[in-house]
């Protein structure tokens, strides 16, 4: 679900072998299952599979996250000699998806690829990604009781499991301590102190605001729906909305929950305390330069921060609603795409490089994200990463997208609905209205005929 990082550059490789970055522009035939296009994959639609002495593996890592990815890939060839890792990436979002697709279908996939948990309905019931047991998963040491509850539930379809999460990737509430602390909004220990509720969370907001002049809080609304999702969804599942049902088929949004969760979010706007209008740029301006005391965004955020000067924490989007907290999030995961071609030899090598990477996945919470693999997230390693480990309870309060094959990361379900909550935090249209056109924009998609499943 995390959009593309803005963190610093990716390493560039020594050789070509080691990886390719592969350009956008397939043709239509893909189009209808996943709503996207690209291009020919590198090791082509239609070939022999790869000796077992080479391992492929596929990501839409770039910026910090490929960095990171690197490193811990490199962890794995030193320690792999004997196997020859060749790992490629593609563009991030759908034409990554439709590619994988593509050569999966064609018979020609990458042995391990990284796939949204938010998307794997969609492979699982096109037939695409192939199932772990669990006797294949305790052999690699990979037991699911070693992986966070919430992940590992979303890695299941139809009671079998389907994918290794990676991690974690929350909405969540970063804070400025400064302003904060000006505020009285932190505790003797400097943490932030607890907001339950829409009214503590507009007072903080309010008092934030007296001490940056401008702000209490900004969220991108301008050209950034995802975004608008995400901080709409993460209030919504609060109060226990649901989306979509039956694969997409049937839309269940609740009108009244939804109408509530808008209006609080426009009365934030309307008050002044947080901008109606601002474009992701907008946003990171007004956060860094320390105009807005809180920022609500994906953690996925923090490289961008830890290269300023901002002293800033991180905590989960507060408990506003319901009997319980709710955090829209998503997953990193691993898959292996079907492949007849695929043999034990070669499995037995997907295998142990995908527990190799979750055993660094230390490296991977750099950039933000929460391991999902227990043994690093509750090390004394990790509980030490700060601010990561003060985020930890919004992994375990996970909700993901609804399943549906026009839903998951970068699709037309984000796209749809993030378009009609800016449109209701901008002022353009009612708490009611956006309902309205959030029904109105998925039922094209809830009607037609899925293309999978």
């Amino acid at each position: 679900m995390a959009n593309p990082p803005a963190a610093g550059p990716l390493r560039r490789p020594s050789s070509p072998t080691r990886r390719a970055v592969l350009g956008a522009g397939l043709g239509a035939a893909a189009a209808g299952m996943l709503s996207g296009c690209g291009s020919p994959v590198a090791t082509g639609l239609f070939g022999v599979a790869p000796p077992a002495s080479k391992l492929t593996f596929w990501n839409l890592f770039t910026g910090g996250d490929g960095a990171n990815m690197i490193a811990m890939e490199d962890v794995y060839a030193k320690r792999h000699p004997s196997t020859d890792l060749s790992a490629t990436v593609l563009a991030w979002g759908t034409p990554y998806y439709t590619k994988l697709a593509l050569a999966t279908a064609g018979g020609a996939p990458p042995d391990v690829a990284i796939l949204h948990l938010s998307r794997l309905q969609t492979f699982v019931d096109a037939g695409l990604v192939s199932e772990f047991t669990s006797a294949e998963l305790e052999s690699a040491g990979m037991p699911t009781s070693n992986f966070t509850p919430a992940a590992i539930r979303k890695a299941t379809v139809g009671g079998k499991v389907h994918a290794v999460p990676l991690d974690t990737h929350p909405f969540v509430m970063f804070y400025n301590e400064t302003v904060c602390r000006k505020a009285g909004l932190l505790d003797t220990h400097g943490a932030l102190k607890p907001i339950n509720g829409p009214a503590e969370l507009t007072a903080a907001l309010r008092a934030a605001k007296k001490v940056t002049g401008h702000y209490g809080g900004v969220v991108a609304i301008t050209n950034d729906p995802s975004t608008n999702l995400r901080f709409f969804a993460t209030l919504y599942y609060q109060l226990g909305g649901t989306f979509l049902a039956d694969h997409g088929t049937r839309i269940t949004i609740d009108d009244d929950l939804a109408v509530k969760a808008l209006t609080f979010m426009r009365s934030l706007t309307r008050a002044g305390l947080m901008p109606g209008s601002v474009d992701p740029t907008g946003v990171t301006s007004l956060f860094s330069t320390g105009k807005a005391g809180f920022l609500f965004d994906g953690e996925w955020q923090i490289p961008t921060y830890e290269a300023t000067k901002l002293k800033f924490s991180v905590a989960p989007v507060p408990h506003l609603y319901g009997p319980k907290p709710a955090s829209y999030a998503d997953s990193h995961s691993f898959v292996i795409p079907r492949n007849s071609a695929m043999d034990a030899e070669r499995r037995s090598h997907a295998l142990t490089f995908i527990k190799s990477i979750l055993g660094s996945s230390q490296t991977w919470a750099k950039g933000g994200h929460i391991p999902a693999w227990l043994p690093v997230r509750d090390s004394a390693q990790f509980k030490a990463m700060k601010p990561q480990a003060d985020y930890v309870a919004a992994a375990d309060a996970a909700h993901y997208d609804p399943p549906g094959w026009y839903s998951g990361a970068g699709s037309e379900f984000e796209n749809v609905v993030g378009a009609a909550i800016a449109g209701s935090q901008s002022g353009a249209t009612s708490p009611a209205g956006a309902v309205r056109a959030m029904r109105a924009g998925l039922q094209h998609y809830a009607s037609a005929k899925p293309p999978v499943g």
